[in-house]
């Protein structure tokens, strides 16, 4: 029922199953006219995600349509939802979150492998796509996402458009594992966030990368000489508003969950450390397979779970696409010469 595209683990060369037809024209006729094969590769960042949505906009604005879509976590939710052409209502949705309706999205579950079940969420994806399959997307669509045990790159390909979305964004420990076709799955991000290499095997021959994690100066470094007399006081302040964590009466639920000024609750601890491997997986895929082209947009003042803060996104995002545009005529022109 379900076709997946398996990568090895540890960043090794995936192999596909089949040569997309847009690479081998049939005939030396077909060859000439053809235009260089177009991929976006979008970047996983949860709520930083949204910035792909004014990248998008920018893009197909000048004309820059993809035949090749591959995206990790939120990059494969915007994706899809570009693809099945419901990125208006998308767009909508996510300009109108607020802190009280992200909380309504938050269906808590106990004792189970997930904080949330998702459920909430998945659904309001179902009321956009229906029970649209991959495969039916007008372009070439691969959400990636990690099998649980073995660590395996899953591009999913076939199938519940929603499901492979909601495998593609299950980040461990907050959102329970997926299962499709007999293995486990959760976010992408832990052997992909910017799928890069995906595109290529789909028959890109140009691919524009958006990394959401680009603009995070400082993070990184080593501190050598560690003096706990220096230490900025403040530091847990930052680190919570950095993940947009609410402040209102009706967040008292989730305290537990999230922490304090004074203790980082688990979830917190979690998505910093998620964090932290994403962006360094993410250079280490990025020097090893590099984009033609890559976007990146600035979003060091949007948190992972600053929501109700789309606009901000989607602004960075379309910046950060124009600041682009020369860069991809140029490579445009380079493969059609």
């Amino acid at each position: 029922m379900f076709d997946f595209f398996l990568g090895k683990n540890n960043n090794k060369t995936t192999e596909v199953g089949e040569t997309p037809d847009s690479v081998v024209p049939t005939d030396e006729s077909a060859r000439a006219p053809l235009r260089p094969t177009i991929a976006l590769a979008l970047g996983g960042g949860a709520a930083r995600g949204f910035a792909h949505i004014g990248v998008i906009r920018t893009l197909m604005a000048k004309g820059f349509v993809p035949d090749v879509i591959t995206g990790t976590s939120i990059g494969a939710v915007v994706g899809a939802m570009y693809a099945a052409g419901h990125l208006d209502a998308f767009e909508e949705w996510a300009r109108g979150l607020t802190r009280r309706t992200v909380f309504g999205y938050l269906d808590f579950a106990f004792f189970s492998s997930g904080l949330l079940r998702g459920d909430r969420l998945a659904q309001r994806i179902t009321t956009q796509i229906g029970d649209l399959a991959s495969e039916d997307l007008p372009v070439r669509f691969a959400a990636i996402a990690t099998e649980v045990g073995t660590g395996h790159e899953i591009w999913l390909t076939r199938g519940p458009l929603v499901d492979n979305l909601r495998a593609s964004y299950a980040l461990p420990g907050i959102f329970m594992p997926v299962l499709i076709g007999q293995r486990w799955l959760v976010d992408g991000a832990l052997v992909n966030p910017v799928p890069v290499s995906a595109a290529r095997a789909l028959g890109a021959r140009l691919v524009v990368a958006v990394n959401l994690n680009s603009d995070l100066f400082g993070r990184g470094t080593t501190i050598s000489n560690f003096n706990p007399a220096d230490t900025d006081e403040d530091w847990m302040v930052k680190l919570r508003s950095r993940h947009g964590v609410p402040r209102s009466p009706e967040d008292v639920a989730k305290r537990q969950a999230i922490g304090t000024a004074q203790r980082p609750g688990f979830s917190a601890v979690m998505l910093e450390a998620f964090n932290i491997m994403q962006d360094r997986i993410t250079r280490a895929r990025l020097a090893g397979d590099p984009p033609d082209v890559s976007i990146n947009p600035r979003l060091a003042n949007v948190g992972l779970l600053d929501f109700q803060s789309a606009a901000a996104a989607i602004d960075a995002g379309a910046e950060a696409a124009e600041r682009a545009l020369a860069p991809i005529e140029e490579a445009l022109a380079a493969l059609s010469s």
